[in-house]
């Protein structure tokens, strides 16, 4: 419940006594996994073994059970990893739910990456993975300094905050202008996809026609052979051997 004082207006940090970098929740760090702009920077000053983390979380949640094979990055490999250093986040929040301005970390131009775009598939039949909403992107043109970037489409929502790459200027979507990305993001791919669910049924009746007409064509073929082979006579009228060589045959 303890607060911290703020140490700047634009820029979060995450508490490091009230965050266990997700062990004993999490194999990952969750902040940063979720980050749409990869502004979640390691703190190099602030490094903690997975002994101080999980003791932490205990203490921060005694009504949590954690097991001896609780979650944690340390236990990816069969090896374990380094430690790894305390993430800090602008707008992120501590594992107990709660982001405060507390240790500082690099400013938001060195920070706020994004995203890169998704590549646009290079032949139709790559196409179908256009439809994975985790590969679309919006494009955002800087009201500061009027350069373009994107940002992933799942993580375009009302109230969270981006950063230009450029100039670190904010970006805030409201909810008219989510709508109408919604809707222009959704109802484009829902008619491409109907389109391209028509074209392959279409090819579908053809191949199963196709195949049919060929098996009829084959089995039509055999029997005009079989009649043919039926009604074959002898060119010449066959002699039935007489006198010596009747012995011969």
């Amino acid at each position: 419940g303890a607060t911290s004082p703020a140490l700047s207006q634009d820029i979060y940090y995450i508490v490091p006594s009230k965050c266990t970098e997700c062990v004993g929740f999490f194999d990952h760090e969750a902040c940063a996994a979720v980050c749409p702009v990869d502004c979640c920077i390691p703190d190099p000053n602030n490094l903690e073994n997975e002994q101080a983390l999980i003791a932490r979380a205990r203490e921060l949640h005694p009504e949590q059970s954690f097991t001896h094979d609780f979650p944690s990055r340390f236990r990816k490999d069969a090896g374990g990893e380094a430690p790894a250093p305390k993430a800090a986040a602008n707008g992120a929040a501590a594992s107990d739910g709660t982001a405060a301005p507390a240790k500082p970390a690099a400013p938001p131009a060195a920070a706020a990456k994004p995203a890169p775009a998704p590549a646009a598939p290079a032949a139709p039949a790559a196409a179908a993975g256009e439809f994975d909403p985790v590969t679309w992107a919006v494009p955002i043109i800087c009201k500061d300094c009027n350069e373009g970037y994107t940002i992933p489409y799942r993580h375009f929502q009302v109230g969270v905050v981006f950063f230009c790459p450029q100039c670190s200027g904010s970006f805030v979507p409201n909810s008219t202008l989510y709508r109408r990305v919604k809707s222009v993001f959704e109802e484009f791919y829902a008619r491409r996809m109907r389109a391209r669910e028509l074209v392959e049924r279409r090819r579908e009746r053809e191949a199963t026609a196709f195949e049919d007409k060929q098996v009829a064509e084959m089995a039509s073929f055999k029997s005009e052979l079989e009649e043919i082979a039926r009604e074959m006579k002898p060119a010449g009228k066959t002699v039935k051997p007489k006198g010596i060589a009747a012995m011969f045959t």
